[in-house]
Formats: C-alpha cells, structure tokens, sequence
C-alpha cells in the first residue's frame, strides 16, 4: 500500500510513498523507546545543543522545505518560507529557555527538604494535520524533545514528503537515530500504537471528530493528551473601530494559508451601525489578493489542499445561502486546474445556517450582524469552539471588558490571532485541551514530581 501526493494547484500526482510494514514499526517504535532512554539522560544543555543544530539546518534548508510544503498543500511560497522560518525560531527558544523551564521548584509554603522536579515521559506520539506541516510537527516535537522525550510523527498522508523532511532534518543535524521518527503508516493502525506500553502520550492537532476517536483511544490506555482541534475565530468589530485597520487586519487573517488554519478569523461579528462601512471595506481587501499558483511570488491565495475540501467547503457555502445569507462576492470553485476557490464573504448570516456554527475551512469568511457589544459578546460564545478570538475597539477598558468575556483560549485586540513560541497556545469547549509552547507546552509531557528528601 502507498501514499500518492498531489499537488493541489494542478491536481497532477507528485510521487508515491509506501508505508511501513508491520515489522517496521515494531522496529520503529523499538527503536524509540530505546533512544528515549539514552536520551532523558542527557544534561539539558545537550539537548539544547541539538536544537541548535536543527536550527541551522533548518535555515541552510529553508528553499528546499518552503517549495516543497507549497508543491504538497498548496499555500503561497512566501508564506512556506515564514513556517520554515518559525520552526526554526521555536528550535531557538527552546534552546535558549528550555533547561530553565525543567529547574527543581520548591512552591511557597512546601516544607523544608520538599521539592518538584519535571521528568520525561518516555516516547510521544504526535499525530499532525497536512495545513502547517512543518509547523505543528515542530510545535509539538521541540518542546516535548527538550524535555527529553522521544517523539513519533505519524502526519497526513497529503504531505507525506514534508514528514519524511522533518525526520531528515533531525537526522542531518545530528540527533540520535530513534529520537525523532516519521511513522509513514495508515491512519487505523493509531490505535495500536496508543495501547503499546512504549508509548508514553499522544498529541494531536487536527478536527474535532478526528480528536474525539484519539482521546477515547488515549483514555481506554490511560495515556496523557494534549488536543488542539477545530475553531471558528469570532472577530468582533465594535461601533468605536478603526473600520480600515479591522478591515485589512480581518482579510488577512480570513485569507493566512489560504484559509485553511484553525485560528484563521472565520466568524466576523459587526455592530450594525458600523456594519455597512466594515462590509465595503472588508470585501474591498478580500478581492485584492491575487489567487493564483502558489510557486508564483505575486499570489497571496493559493488553492484549498484537496478536492473533497473544497466540495465541503462549497456545500456550506451553498446551505448557508439557501438558508437566507447574502452573498457579498465569491461564492464558487474557481475554473480551470487545481483546487481554487474563490475569496467569498456572505453576510446577514444568522444562527442555524453552516456559515454561523460550522468551521469554513477555506477563504470563505461570516458576517454576523449584532445590535451592540453585548450582543457581540453572546454571539462570539454561542458556538462549539473556543480556539481564539479578536475585538476591534479604540477603547482600551472595552478591549479588557470584552476579552475577559470571550470563551477562548487566546484572545488579542486590534490584531489577528497567531502562536508564539513564548506564550501557551491551546482551546477550550470542542477546540481541545491542554496547551503547547511556552513553559506551559514543555510541562505537559513530563512526569510532575514531588521529592521530600529528610
């Protein structure tokens, strides 16, 4: 059995990829759990080292990964080249901060001699999705590394060439062999792997339905998880906003990877007496990035990575129609090769249509009209998602008032969502639990032990 890539923008085959045998993941995760304990041995400093080492080949490799993400799944090359580059900077971090955030602690009020000390795991299994594909592996991966875990990569089969890369990466920068692997393997072989005693946790970004049937898995083998799924990104644009600067802030963040992101603004919720300004102004930007091929430096939309995505996202653009919404512009799959499809806003979008539950993966953006900022505030909370959020306010007190509100795991003003290295990112509701980067990130997969020594 093999894995075909496809190239998104032509729909052409790009090359096959077979699958391990059964007797090769045994050796695989063999091979793991054996690293793993060579590798939590090693003093932090060392392994600081190494993700230093990454980072270097991360940038004499940078060309070579951005064209090829942009070959797998499609997004603009430029914007290949910042995910290449921000792996390269959380290598860094880490580097940097890593060993301080794995210190012994003694916590206020512990008694004399007590202290906490945060030990590896083991092997993590890291199950990632095809829209960052160097990212989310790298999000999860460092962190859980420096920490002096073994990590599994099993990614989706659309980027399987991207996976393969990330491996060799680790191995150019000299890790040892069986301290990162990519598990090139069926997506029903998962629950296995989470009921062998070797592997210690699992990480996931990916759907909702996709989050539910790991952590069931997880939970019947009581392993550790850490679950980024879905969102819905409300944008709340209040009726003090600078209506230009949410404008272009809201398009940008609607048409980041061509849509296709889980903390893509997706849902723009507009106090109406604003509404008719920010709708012009909004579907003036939309409209001005050039959709095209991704290799092509002028595109700033490139294609969605698959055609059974862009059916989907179709069929909810069509209900949400049919049910009352009012296409602004867009609306259809693009002609031609490949899986384009037009930049769309659809406005007076109401509870019960697609467009105000459902994620829209892909550049297809909501306006939901609202009487006020209190309405707003019921509206942003009124889903099954609670990823990130954004308020547009001139008002700093209004900008406080309103985030502390928002069901979210990250809320910014006057800005559009993103991760960073330095700071917890994660969800609340159906957007999944636990939080990756930051201290908080590195602490997840590690034994949090209390020592009491008399």
């Amino acid at each position: 059995m093999a894995f075909t890539t496809i190239n998104p923008a032509t729909g052409r085959r790009i090359r096959s990829h077979r699958h391990l045998g059964r007797s090769e993941l045994e050796s695989a995760v063999a091979g793991s759990a054996a690293a793993s304990r060579r590798w939590r041995d090693l003093p932090p400093g060392r392994r600081s080292a190494a993700l230093r080492a990454v980072a270097a080949v991360l940038k004499r490799r940078l060309p070579q990964l951005a064209r090829l993400a942009t070959r797998e799944m499609g997004k603009p090359l430029a914007e290949s080249r910042a995910e290449v580059e921000k792996c390269r900077l959380v290598c860094l971090y880490y580097a940097r901060h890593g060993g301080a955030f794995l210190k012994d602690e003694r916590p206020p009020g512990a008694g004399r001699g007590a202290r906490v000390t945060f030990e590896p795991l083991g092997t993590i299994l890291a199950i990632m999705p095809w829209n960052f594909p160097y990212w989310q592996a790298f999000r999860a991966a460092v962190p859980a590394l420096m920490a002096g875990n073994t990590l599994l990569l099993k990614h989706a089969a659309n980027v399987t060439g991207c996976a393969k890369a990330i491996e060799a990466v680790f191995a150019e920068a000299g890790l040892p062999r069986g301290v990162f692997r990519t598990l090139v393997i069926p997506t029903n072989w998962i629950g296995a792997l989470l009921a062998d005693p070797r592997v210690s946790a699992v990480t996931l970004t990916g759907s909702t339905a996709a989050g539910r049937i790991v952590a069931a898995q997880a939970g019947a083998a009581m392993k550790k998880g850490v679950f980024e799924l879905g969102g819905s990104d409300p944008y709340l644009i209040l009726a003090d906003a600078d209506i230009e600067k949410a404008a272009e802030t809201c398009a940008a963040s609607r048409l980041m990877n061509s849509g296709q992101s889980c903390i893509c603004a997706k849902r723009f919720i507009v106090v109406r007496s604003v509404l008719g300004a920010f709708e012009d102004a909004f579907t003036a930007r939309m409209v001005a990035r050039m959709v095209g091929d991704p290799l092509d430096p002028e595109s700033k939309v490139g294609p969605l990575a698959r055609e059974d995505l862009r059916r989907k996202l179709h069929g909810q653009v069509r209900s949400s129609l049919r049910a009352g919404a009012r296409l602004v512009v867009g609306g259809a799959p693009l002609p031609g090769p490949g899986f384009f499809y037009a930049p769309t806003v659809i406005s007076d979008v109401r509870k019960g249509m697609p467009a105000y539950s459902e994620e829209l993966f892909g550049p297809v953006a909501s306006i939901i009209p609202v009487r006020d900022e209190e309405e707003a505030v019921r509206v942003a909370n009124d889903s099954e998602f609670g990823l990130g959020a954004a308020v547009f306010t001139r008002s700093r007190r209004a900008a406080e008032r309103v985030s502390g509100r928002l069901q979210a795991g990250c809320v910014f003003s006057n800005d559009f969502v993103r991760s960073d290295p330095a700071l917890p990112f994660g969800g609340v509701k159906l957007s999944g639990h636990g939080r990756e980067l930051g201290s908080f990130g590195i602490r997840e997969f590690v034994n949090v032990k209390t020592l009491w020594m008399r």
